[in-house]
């Protein structure tokens, strides 16, 4: 059961250490959004869909090694988590301490990580309506103001004034 638990507990901190590195890219990150440097966001993204593909292969480890652990207990490993782990190894207090603190860990970097995508998703949202209203403000810039011409019916005719300075025959 031992060789179990430091199994588990060096797979939490590989998934710590990841979560590091991407929390990490993050700076970067917002560096890219706001000076509106798409290039490099895009290969910061690519980086940090390699580190979740790791994440993921590391989850199906963990997933796995919590299987095993409740086979030797005779659990059913469908339901066991690392809270049942770790009530479990109440008589053994160096394994239980040492999955705790790779749990408490995991669990920090996961919500800092949580915080910080929270606040590049702000950006990006803000970046996006400054885009929208730049977009807006070049297609204003390009129509000329409607001239005051109705129709028949009192309805303004939405004519354009001509796009040139003067209208001044020559």
């Amino acid at each position: 059961m031992a060789g179990l638990v430091e199994e588990l507990v060096s797979i939490m901190n590989q998934e710590t250490a990841l979560y590091d590195r991407i929390l990490g890219l993050n700076k970067s990150k917002r560096d890219a959004i706001t000076n509106r440097d798409a290039a490099n966001l895009e290969q910061i993204t690519a980086k940090e869909e390699g580190f979740m593909f790791s994440l993921q292969e590391l989850e199906k480890q963990r997933i796995r090694a919590l299987s095993d652990m409740a086979t030797v207990l005779g659990r059913d490993g469908e339901t066991i988590s690392v809270n049942n782990v770790i009530e479990i190894l109440s008589d053994n207090h160096e394994e239980q301490e040492a999955l705790s603190l790779a749990r408490k860990n995991l669990i920090e970097k996961a919500k800092e990580l949580r915080f910080w995508n929270d606040q590049n998703q702000e950006l990006l949202k803000v970046a996006l309506e400054m885009v929208d209203f730049d977009l807006t403000l070049f297609k204003g810039l390009k129509q000329a103001p409607e001239t005051g011409n109705y129709n028949n019916k009192a309805y303004n005719t939405g004519d354009l004034l001509g796009s040139s300075g003067f209208d001044a025959k020559q």
